[in-house]
């Protein structure tokens, strides 16, 4: 049976099954047993499942990433919750170094089935530390999976998956999302990792948006529409495996591709999603290729400078329309009230 649920509860709902049907599943990290239970993913189930299945720790990401890894050597399926991406550097050598590496080093002999949901993102003008977007770090490190639903159903999909994988897998969650509501069954569901989403068909131009810029970029199709443009716009969902054929099949369709990231630009996914589109279409068309995300300098704490720093569907929407019109002059649709950015309401 499909119900309407916000991203909060599908994401609840896949740990609550998971761990009730796993006794191996263990859910731990920063506040997970905290009265606001991370926005509410947590809520009642260190009651339902015990302080031994479902504890918090202190704040040491080195070491309770650490302490997962073990935990999955010794046969567990650890869920660790990093509230912040920004804070998972200090566990760079843990997942780089040993969870990414182990597997292959010891001949397929170990497995390091390791979920680490890490939440990033604009909020209230939280600044340079507290808002960025890494996830094109963890892209580039073999024996990592990353992943970045934008949808309350793909949520709960590729997170009862990411605890199933046998590997580690970089769940990435944007604050702004736990807002989102959609249709999901009330059953257990899994994804098939490195598998896109057309999530509207169109002719005139490609439009791929990165988590939470894919709720902007469906936003800016609306407002495309209004000028007659038909923009197709894709979900990657999994960011490691990219699934850049259908990205390839559809700007051969239309032969213009634009890349919305909530990350910087330089190096960043949508420069890894642009690059395998250019190499295996060869010259085969001439396409229109632009990508936006952050420009080249720190995330700013003032909310009315953050507002400017990141894509929005407006901003997204002039893009396209100067793309489509071989026009450089900036433009921007008026505002609708229907297709405003959500407004972040805390507390983290």
């Amino acid at each position: 049976m499909k119900r309407n649920l916000s991203y909060v509860d599908a994401i609840h709902e896949a740990t609550d099954q998971a761990m009730e049907q796993d006794a191996s599943v263990i859910l731990f990290g920063l506040d997970v047993d905290d009265p606001k239970a991370i926005l509410g993913t947590t809520r009642g189930l260190v009651e339902k499942y015990g302080s031994e299945r479902v504890f918090g720790t202190p704040l040491s990401e080195d070491a309770m990433t650490g302490v997962a890894i073990g935990m999955s050597l010794a046969g567990l399926r650890p869920i660790h919750v990093h509230i912040r991406m920004d804070f998972l550097l200090l566990a760079m050598n843990q997942l780089v170094n040993i969870a990414a590496k182990s597997r292959y080093m010891f001949g397929g002999h170990v497995h390091i089935p390791i979920v680490v949901r890490s939440i990033i993102g604009k909020s209230w003008g939280q600044g340079a530390q507290h808002s960025q977007a890494l996830h094109s770090l963890f892209m580039h490190v073999p024996g990592l999976k990353v992943v970045a639903p934008s949808t309350p159903y793909d949520a709960k999909c590729c997170l009862a998956s990411s605890i199933r994988d046998d590997n580690p897998v970089i769940f990435v969650e944007h604050r702004l999302l736990y807002y989102q509501n959609g249709e999901v069954p009330d059953q257990t569901l899994t994804a098939n990792p490195g598998k896109a989403r057309v999530t509207v068909p169109g002719k005139d131009i490609t439009l791929v948006g990165i988590s939470y810029m894919q709720i902007e970029c469906l936003r800016a199709q609306r407002y495309l529409e209004d000028k007659g443009i038909q923009a197709e716009v894709i979900d990657p969902i999994w960011l490691s495996p990219l699934d850049i054929d259908t990205i390839v099949a559809s700007v051969k369709k239309t032969g213009k591709l634009c890349v919305v990231d909530n990350g910087w630009v330089t190096c960043g996914a949508s420069s890894e999603i642009v690059a395998g589109v250019v190499e295996r279409l060869e010259g085969a068309c001439d396409v229109h290729i632009h990508r936006m995300g952050f420009a080249n300098v720190t995330c700013p704490p003032s909310p009315t400078l953050e507002d400017q720093f990141y894509p929005n569907a407006r901003s997204i929407t002039g893009t396209v329309y100067g793309l489509i019109n071989n026009d450089s002059k900036s433009w921007l649709p008026d505002e609708r009230a229907d297709l405003k950015e959500i407004e972040f309401k805390g507390p983290f």
